[in-house]
């Protein structure tokens, strides 16, 4: 009798089946290494830009954080400023973005696979809405980036060259609508304080980049306020309500402050307290020196950092949404309540869950590299640390100037606090939407909490 062998090898499973961080994060590594190599090539720099220079710009540019150890403007020659252009774009929309695109321009369906891997990349519920939603984001971001272009020109020609002009437009159109940060002038945005144009323009670039894909993708849809989704409802009565509490709060904490607002006019204290307000939440530009800002709005700024802006955005940080989710939380707790109800909608204990586990998350992996920091950095400044840390893991790119001061192996945990923050809560998603769920049930017991 012949005993047939088992096929332990077959075509199927030669290939690799890769979970969505995994691809996301072999993505984004695969654009830190071309960036890098891009970056370190004769003809892109000049001065003395080493190996490690040209890596962490590569990762905060593909993080689309806005940290540098070197002066863009300064260091880097044409091709490779056209070059941290592209990696904020890539970083910005998205590795499994330009995926799904790919697939979507080679066949007019998509694979279940595929779907499923947008899927939980982009947070959607539905596999319809996957592939829709990544051709918003493709359309939605050269729209508006567009439109940035066009006034950013205009408002720079009076000072440059069309050419000049265009250029510096392009490249702070995407470094804004992208939450980046990057800047071509070595104080950032420091010598156009008084530009109402350039200021305010940038900041409602960073602002639209930062409130999410699905809700201006239901804005366009829904028209009006009452057919938004809740969703919508939420992210956006949120983050006006933030907007405004930091701008009444830095303005009124910098108001008497002779090194930042006090020696402004209303109405450019007006434009630059806005400015500070709303930039925290992930665009690394600035028109005050965050150097000489007071502790209290140093330590209202690192706040704003932390929650950053809305889910399917440019922006970092724990998310909009999720902040909110706790802190109603908190309160429906307060209030004894059963449930947790937003615009007459039940909040599901699972969404709970999900955003104390992105904040306990951010928390551990922001307090490790801070840790980390004090170690290495035994000279800096305690809050000087903190903040670096906390931008770093937030993707926001502010910094109080110790950036190129630090070591080689502290620059080495800032990219990597940089890289786990942008695929952080994406993993997370991951790993929630995938339950392992088990028969068997234990006893409860009360345990003490408080």
């Amino acid at each position: 009798m012949k005993i047939r062998t088992p096929q332990l090898i077959d075509k199927k499973k030669n290939s690799i089946n890769l979970s969505p961080p995994s691809l996301l994060a072999l993505g984004f590594l695969s654009f830190i290494l071309i960036g890098t190599l891009l970056l370190k090539l004769p003809f892109a720099h000049h001065g003395d830009v080493g190996w490690l220079d040209a890596m962490f710009t590569a990762t905060s540019a593909v993080t689309i954080t806005g940290l540098s150890v070197v002066n863009i403007g300064e260091a880097y020659w044409l091709f490779a400023k056209i070059g941290v252009m592209s990696l904020i774009q890539c970083g910005g929309l998205g590795f499994m973005t330009f995926a799904i695109l790919a697939a979507l321009s080679l066949s007019s369906k998509v694979g279940l696979k595929q779907q499923i891997m947008a899927q939980e990349t982009i947070g959607q519920t539905s596999l319809a809405n996957a592939t829709f939603t990544v051709k918003g984001v493709l359309i939605y971001s050269l729209f508006f980036e567009a439109i940035g272009i066009v006034i950013l020109t205009l408002a720079w020609m009076p000072q440059y060259s069309f050419l000049e002009s265009l250029f510096y437009a392009t490249f702070y159109s995407i470094s804004a609508f992208n939450n980046g940060g990057f800047s071509l002038f070595p104080n950032s945005l420091m010598s156009f304080s008084e530009q109402y144009m350039i200021t305010f323009t940038i900041s409602m670039l960073y602002i639209v980049g930062g409130i999410g894909f699905v809700v201006l993708m239901d804005i366009k849809r829904a028209k009006t306020w009452k057919k938004l989704s809740t969703n919508s409802k939420l992210i956006l009565s949120t983050i006006l309500g933030l907007n405004i509490f930091a701008f009444i709060t830095i303005w009124c904490l910098e108001a008497n402050n002779p090194h930042t607002l006090q020696s402004m006019s209303v109405g450019q204290q007006a434009v630059n307290a806005w400015f500070h307000a709303t930039v925290p939440r992930s665009s690394g530009f600035n028109s005050l020196d965050v150097t000489q800002m007071n502790d209290s709005s140093t330590l209202v700024t690192m706040l704003l950092m932390f929650i950053g802006g809305g889910s399917l955005s440019t922006a970092g940080g724990i998310k909009v949404g999720t902040f909110i989710i706790l802190i109603l939380s908190v309160l429906n707790f307060l209030r004894r309540s059963d449930e947790l109800t937003v615009f007459n909608h039940a909040i599901s204990e699972k969404v709970i869950f999900k955003a104390l586990a992105v904040v306990s998350i951010y928390a551990m992996l922001i307090m490790t590299g801070f840790f980390s920091l004090l170690i290495l950095e035994p000279k800096k400044q305690f809050l000087d640390l903190l903040f670096e840390a906390v931008s770093a893991a937030c993707t926001v790119g502010l910094s109080r100037g110790v950036t190129e001061t630090l070591q080689p192996a502290s620059q080495l945990i800032l990219m990597l606090l940089m890289f786990s923050g942008r695929l952080g809560p994406l993993t997370l998603a991951y790993l929630i939407a995938t339950p392992r769920k088990s028969r068997i049930r234990h006893p409860s017991t009360e345990i003490q909490v408080g």
